[in-house]
């Protein structure tokens, strides 16, 4: 394993795998928030249902958001680790 600066190359291919976790933790996160919300919207419900709705969408796609980038760059870890032993 080696223990110097990272190149160039390396610095950029972790910069896109960043880029490539918030953007894919932002859409999964909007898309959950808008599923779980979205009855809020289309029906007349009473307030405090509304309220509850998107309070739910609004942690649960902050939670998976979290989850998500927290995989893609463990992931990248793992692989950069293995790439860097070979």
């Amino acid at each position: 394993m080696r223990n110097g600066p990272r190149s160039q190359a390396e610095r950029d291919a972790l910069t896109v795998e960043i880029g490539y976790a918030l953007l894919s933790a932002g859409l999964l996160a909007a898309l959950v928030f808008a599923a779980i919300a979205s009855p809020a919207v289309v029906w007349e419900l009473p307030s405090r249902a509304v309220h509850a709705l998107l309070l739910a969408g609004a942690v649960t796609a902050g939670l998976l958001a979290v989850v998500r980038i927290v995989r893609v760059l463990r992931r990248y870890a793992r692989l950069e680790g293995r790439a860097r032993e070979a």
